[in-house]
């Protein structure tokens, strides 16, 4: 299939929402592309997500009748949480970014990529930043029936980790946790909250929907489903699974021109430019030692294993370089091995009441209901806190569970350390035991009356709404840790496919070398690239929205 280098034809490798997407606004332009993914399902790290799209001065909001949001106020916001480290934000990127966000995300509804709707009432995640909103900049779809997708239904990734079919709404009456003594049936958790929490994701399909009842799909997988629905509806564009590229190809000059990949038949070559959408680099030990700067032991993912950088090992082959931002602002989670050898488990039990995270001097050193600062101070690399550890009572358990454990089932063998009094717990943990005793008499002396002047948990809004438990009171996420038996496990930070470093890309998507020259005929778009247009600052829904934002303006060039 030869072709010149302004050749109408375009491929994508990575079949995830801004791998659809950019194949999308080409085929509308008149491209031809093809889409290359590696493994055998479509979706990514993004149907595995909560699906949040975070776009400040958004038409939707104004639609819903939210309060008023300005360009103006949107800067403010991203540079005031970018201050830590002012030189990792790209100036350029952000201004692109923040411009055309509120354009492109108009632009796929437009065209009956999806039909956008506000997450409602879900408030900025540092409220005290300039420029903060309470609502109105989380954008995620409305409902879609999974039947309109064909086959294609059973070819795409489900999220395990959030209740698919439930909107934000519902969620939020109900609690990301239904709350063991108050559901009635010995507590177990509803049909609905089934999926949350669980391992890693399964690598097959979970089955085909009854064509005689709805579908409903929400969250990180309705968003992808229905970007993919639209992708389905144009002729000129061809999604092969199971193909891992293993090759650019390029010219006497150096341009790319193609890929090679690798199909079930064989080797196969397609000509044109080339987009890069792979996402992050969760699953490739090598890469997470050097961008992160963590071992086996305290890393772990979420996201679907294919994400293993082939993306940054593509453009480094062909000068494209590496722009790291600061392990302390990427996005990771606190969770635990599911099971020995079993893959890895996550769930918001780290911000309900009745536990806490400490060290191993037995210490809280961070606001442990909130990702953002655990991982700030865990890795301060100035004052590390590594390992760190959750510690909760026996009212958390009865309540909460833990990941795929419903409230008050059995731990699996190998990942709960139990014991009747905290000084023991800690022994058996390699904690100070003593310390924990101290740490825990004076966090449960505030919490009981809501409060935490240590490291002000409980004091976020977003915390509070999209982690906390409603029902209980004072304070949604502080509650004594009294109760015995008491339980503890270690913890690490697990990815979730945004590892905010990766291919450094100006704010067009050009991929660039080691002098900041486009590397021709290579752009990238999604969490394959480094979150430069928001430097260290991350809020939910940046990666999602700078994602799409690029995918609109590659396809914009790539057609002409």
């Amino acid at each position: 299939m030869p072709t010149t280098p302004d050749s109408r034809n375009v491929i994508v490798v990575g079949a995830g929402l801004s791998g659809i997407a950019t194949a999308i606004g080409a085929a509308l332009r008149g491209c031809s592309v093809i889409v290359f993914e590696s493994a055998d399902l479509v979706g990514g790290a993004a149907a595995y997500s909560g699906g949040q799209v975070w776009v400040g001065d958004n038409h939707v909001a104004r639609r819903e009748g939210i309060e008023a949001d300005s360009r103006e106020l949107t800067e403010q916001y991203v540079r005031d949480i970018a201050h830590a480290a002012p030189e990792a934000l790209d100036e350029r990127a952000m201004d692109h970014w923040l411009t055309l966000a509120p354009e492109a995300i108009r632009y796929w509804e437009d065209i009956g990529a999806i039909r956008w709707t506000v997450i409602p009432g879900l408030a900025d995640y540092h409220a005290e930043a300039d420029g903060a909103l309470g609502a109105g900049r989380y954008l995620t779809n409305e409902v879609i029936d999974g039947q309109v997708l064909g086959d294609w239904r059973q070819r795409m990734r489900v999220s395990p980790y959030f209740p698919v079919g439930t909107t934000y709404a519902e969620m939020f009456v109900k609690g990301r946790r239904v709350r063991g003594d108050d559901s009635g049936d010995g507590g177990a958790r509803n049909e609905e909250a089934q999926g949350f929490g669980l391992t890693r994701a399964p690598a097959e399909p979970t089955g085909q929907a009854d064509e005689n009842k709805p579908d409903p799909l929400t969250f990180g997988t309705g968003v992808f489903a229905s970007f993919l629905a639209r992708a389905l509806k144009e002729e000129s564009i061809e999604i092969l699974t199971s193909h891992p590229v293993t090759e650019l190809l390029r010219d006497d000059e150096g341009r790319v021109i193609g890929v090679r990949a690798q199909g079930e038949q064989g080797p196969v070559e397609r000509r044109g430019p080339v987009v890069l959408a792979t996402s992050s680099y969760d699953w490739n030990p090598d890469l997470v030692r050097e961008l992160l700067g963590l071992g086996p032991d305290d890393f772990g993912s979420i996201a679907p294993q294919s994400l293993r950088g082939d993306g940054i090992a593509l453009a480094r082959a062909v000068g494209g370089v590496v722009a790291k931002i600061p392990a302390t602002s990427v996005p990771m989670l606190p969770g635990w091995e599911s099971a020995p050898g079993a893959g890895f488990a996550y769930g918001p039990e780290f911000a309900k009441p009745h536990a806490i995270i400490v060290d191993r001097t037995g210490r809280r050193f961070c606001n442990d209901s909130y990702w953002v600062d655990i991982v700030a101070k865990a890795l301060d690399p100035d004052d590390p806190h590594l390992p760190f550890f959750l510690i909760w009572d026996e009212e958390h358990h009865r309540k909460y569970g833990l990941g795929a454990v419903r409230p008050g089932g059995e731990y699996p063998e190998g990942t709960v350390t139990s014991a009747p009094t905290l000084r023991e717990l800690g022994e058996a943990l390699g904690i100070d035991g003593e310390q924990l005793e101290t740490t825990v008499a004076s966090f449960n002396e505030h919490a009981e009356r809501g409060e935490d002047p240590d490291f002000d948990r409980g004091s976020l809004d977003y915390v509070l709404r999209f982690y906390g438990d409603a029902a209980h009171h004072p304070n949604p996420v502080l509650g004594a840790v009294s109760e015995p038996p008491f339980h503890g496990l270690r913890l690490r930070f697990l990815g979730t496919g945004i590892g905010s470093s990766g291919v450094h890309i100006d704010e067009f998507g050009h991929v660039l070398d080691e002098q900041g020259n486009a590397v021709p005929g290579l752009h990238a778009v999604g969490s394959v690239a480094a979150l430069t247009a928001t430097g260290t600052g991350y809020n939910s829904g940046f990666a999602l929205s700078r994602g799409l934002t690029l995918a609109y303006t590659v396809a914009q060039e790539l057609s002409g």
